[in-house]
């Protein structure tokens, strides 16, 4: 009789654990909580970069965001019932070569928290500004090298006090619409950046339309330009300005096709200054192998009011080692003409004189996790 009732007890506990577990093991399913990163770290190579003494050289070092930034992020969502989730992303960037922040802030990219359902998702807090959608239309990828050089990084920025709504999917179409808040007293204007994202997709081809609008701190285009210590100087249209952006990839097999316009208007910078700004570029995606895909792009920038304009080329290759690293190679050349600066690499510390050429490129590795 004890060894029944024992049996009975014991059946009774390993039902129950397997229960409890059944129902862990679904929840942990539908909640979760992931740590995620990447790590990119190479050799860098330009020419003609222009020294503090007036002479221009050739400069060599250690490539660290070239490729793509070096990240560390945590990520996570609860499953609220109905169709209904809640979500939460913290980011920050880093270049890994000096181990240093992209910014002052604990979380420099992105850090939100939202909902998402039915009627679409909500995130509030602080995200990549929303022309960073033209990452879609870059042949690079926003790569160094790539569609942020010849408006001086101006389609790819941050957006602090965002508020932000996409739509589901319908027939092929989605809306992104983002407002990032000023936080003036006084005033809805100073400081405030807002934005629209259109998509449409079906099979191999997508298009999208980006419109932005990035005001100055006097809640105009290009009046001012408010620095990161905190002082002023003259605006200008990279600065603060209204950003039209047009385009779409087809993809063809192994072969995909890109083709990109950007347009920047700030009407209130000082008179004579180049208040126009209009960017065109063309580019494909060749997947060679399953582990190798070429890259090739040419893009074109014309400034209005002597600011120069300028032709960029790119080439480039990717290949994966694994799912998770790749090595990487991009070389470039940019030749300016008129009074551009345009530098070979986005961050424009190694910017040629005005008129002057540039070449140089890049090679190294990207660890993801």
């Amino acid at each position: 009789m004890t060894q029944s009732i024992s049996t009975k007890t014991i059946l009774k506990a390993l039902g129950t654990a397997s229960l409890f577990g059944a129902c862990l093991a679904s929840a942990q399913a539908e909640d979760s909580v992931t740590i995620y990163g990447r790590v990119v770290a190479g050799i860098d190579v330009q020419s003609n970069v222009h020294q503090a003494n007036g002479n221009t050289g050739t400069q060599v070092r250690a490539a660290s965001n070239q490729w793509g930034t070096s990240m560390i992020g945590f990520k996570g969502k609860e499953d609220l019932g109905g169709g209904l989730n809640s979500f939460f992303l913290l980011e920050s960037g880093f270049g890994a070569t000096k181990g240093a922040t992209n910014g002052p802030e604990l979380f420099n990219r992105r850090s939100y928290v939202g909902l998402n359902g039915s009627a679409g998702s909500i995130k509030v807090g602080k995200n990549l500004f929303i022309d960073n959608d033209v990452w879609f239309l870059d042949p690079t990828g926003q790569q160094w090298i790539g569609t942020a050089n010849l408006v001086h990084g101006r389609n790819w920025g941050g957006a602090s006090n965002i508020i932000e709504y996409q739509t589901p999917t319908w027939g092929g179409f989605n809306a992104t619409f983002q407002t990032s808040l000023g936080e003036k007293a006084g005033s809805t204007t100073k400081g405030r950046k807002d934005g629209v994202s259109l998509v449409y997709q079906n099979e191999g081809l997508e298009l999208r339309a980006i419109y932005d609008l990035v005001r100055d701190a006097n809640g105009k285009y290009g009046s001012i330009k408010t620095n990161q210590d905190g002082t002023t100087t003259a605006g200008n249209v990279y600065d603060s300005s209204k950003e039209l952006i047009l385009g779409g990839t087809y993809t063809i097999d192994k072969l995909k096709l890109y083709l990109g316009y950007e347009n920047l208007k700030a009407p209130d910078v000082a008179p004579g200054s180049t208040d126009k700004v209009n960017h065109y570029w063309v580019g494909a995606n060749y997947q060679l192998s399953p582990a190798l895909t070429l890259i090739g792009s040419v893009f074109h920038v014309n400034a209005n009011n002597n600011g120069g304009s300028a032709n960029l080329y790119m080439a480039g290759l990717n290949y994966n080692l694994s799912k998770r690293t790749l090595l990487y190679i991009g070389a470039g050349t940019v030749r300016n003409s008129g009074a551009g600066t345009f530098s070979l690499e986005a961050d424009e510390a190694g910017a040629p004189l005005a008129g002057q050429s540039q070449t140089g490129g890049y090679v190294g590795i990207a660890h993801s996790f």
